[in-house]
């Protein structure tokens, strides 16, 4: 993948809080990381609104059904993952 430097300011307490997470993986590919889970995030976020606008707000009881949806899948992953299993086309 080609890469190119750039420059950005980030402030000095911000960056020493980043320079210690990202110590083994390295700055560059931390920040990449961040910026396109804000990218990603950024394009979901406009997806929202495109489906509000389509089929109008997500009600409480949508809300309350997908949270307790993502609640058995985070299970569902913790438990594999401390069983060991990595089958990616494994049905949950």
């Amino acid at each position: 993948m080609a890469t190119k430097k750039v420059t950005v300011t980030i402030p000095e307490d911000l960056l020493d809080e980043i320079r210690a997470d990202a110590a083994e993986r390295g700055l560059s590919a931390y920040v990449a990381e961040a910026l396109r889970f804000k990218r990603d995030r950024d394009r979901l976020l406009e997806l929202v609104g495109w489906l509000q606008e389509e089929h109008g707000p997500v009600t409480e009881d949508e809300h309350v059904a997908a949270l307790d949806e993502l609640e058995d899948l985070d299970a569902e992953h913790e438990r594999r993952r401390a069983s060991g299993q990595h089958n990616a086309g494994e049905a949950a």
